[in-house]
């Protein structure tokens, strides 16, 4: 029954992990660049952090706290439920998350070395890729 998820069909649940995993990856990845102080050293996220003065590192826990519980009630509610609106929110988080995965990658490369976030980017590239596959070949998963 799509909307409940009370009778849930194998792949929804397959869905449902792979999303859970996304998540699990950008909570990480925040901790990583929380403890490389990303707010300091990366031009997007100095300016993102200075809009919510006047602590930028606290402006960047709140920030990246707002992220990792809108992707749990995402999971909770509109991936786990099955939602009409699941599979774009899932390609949503698949893009953003491929973005950034690839983004630190790129900035590191630029960079010459490590940057903050760069340990736990190719985690969040395989997961976000990984649920991208699992999205493709079951586009109706969660409307049918």
């Amino acid at each position: 029954m799509a909307g409940t998820g009370a009778a849930r069909r194998p792949q929804a649940r397959g869905l449902t992990v792979a999303f859970a995993a996304v998540v699990a990856a950008q909570a990480a990845h925040s901790v990583e660049e929380y403890a490389g102080r990303l707010w300091e050293s990366f031009p997007p996220a100095a300016f993102l952090t200075s809009l919510f003065p006047p602590d930028r590192e606290t402006a960047f826990i709140a920030i990246n706290a707002a992220l990792i519980a809108f992707g749990v009630w995402c999971l909770l509610w509109p991936v786990r439920r099955e939602w009409p609106s699941a599979m774009s929110i899932a390609w949503g988080w698949v893009a953003l998350e491929t973005i950034n995965g690839l983004g630190h990658t790129v900035w590191s490369l630029r960079e010459g070395g490590y940057t903050p976030g760069l340990m736990t980017a190719p985690v969040l590239l395989v997961a976000s890729v990984y649920l991208g596959s699992r999205l493709q070949p079951n586009q109706r998963a969660w409307s049918a």
